[in-house]
């Protein structure tokens, strides 16, 4: 679909995605303008939609570039990780959480980006990204609850039933940090106190729950 910017010299490429992606980073759809992208990239507004049938077709082919960017630059970093943590599941987080951490650093438009689409209403995404983000998070989650050791929590406690409670209480967070950040540029805010306050959280359930 997009063969004629595929075969674009790459370093092009590169400049057209990296000045449409902090746009789309920093703006809404609606308020991203093309002028800036071609403006910051270093091209023609014709050059742009020579590439690209529309601003929603730019939009759509960057979802597609990131979720394959990040599915071949962190699952298997995560599948390593995780293979490390000798069935730890609260250490899984936290080795999940730093690799985040360590990829904004690396490429904070693709982090940027993709935590925008996170924060938006998912039904409101194209079907096929729908798709691929459910098809990434199931292979994360697979990763993340493959071979747990039961063991690591204490003996007075069920151990089933406190991993549920971890589990919720995880996912609780998850799900009222997005409703606190929902509206919100990604790209303005400050995330390293995000980061440390998750990981004061995975001290007190290790704390609550561990031996």
């Amino acid at each position: 679909m997009h063969e004629k910017f595929e075969r674009l010299d790459s370093e092009k490429q590169s400049k057209i995605i990296q000045a449409a992606l902090e746009e789309f980073s920093a703006f809404d759809f609606e308020h991203a303008s093309t002028n800036r992208i071609v403006k910051n990239a270093g091209i023609g507004k014709g050059m742009l939609f020579y590439y690209f049938n529309s601003k929603k077709d730019l939009y759509t082919y960057l979802m597609h570039y990131c979720l394959d960017r990040i599915y071949s630059q962190m699952v298997a970093q995560l599948q390593t990780a995780i293979q490390e943590s000798k069935g730890d599941f609260i250490e899984r987080y936290y080795i999940t959480a730093r690799l985040k951490a360590e990829y904004m650093a690396k490429e904070p438009h693709v982090f940027n980006f993709m935590s925008s689409l996170i924060l938006q209403d998912f039904l409101s995404l194209p079907t096929e990204i729908q798709q691929k983000m459910q098809t990434l998070q199931q292979q994360a989650y697979d990763l993340l609850y493959k071979d747990i050791d039961l063991s690591l929590f204490k003996d007075d406690i069920d151990s089933e039933k406190a991993l549920n409670l971890v589990r919720w209480s995880l996912d609780g967070y998850q799900q009222e940090l997005e409703h606190q950040l929902k509206g919100e540029q990604i790209s303005s805010i400050n995330l390293k106190n995000y980061w440390d306050e998750f990981y004061e959280y995975l001290d007190l359930l290790k704390k609550v729950y561990y031996q």
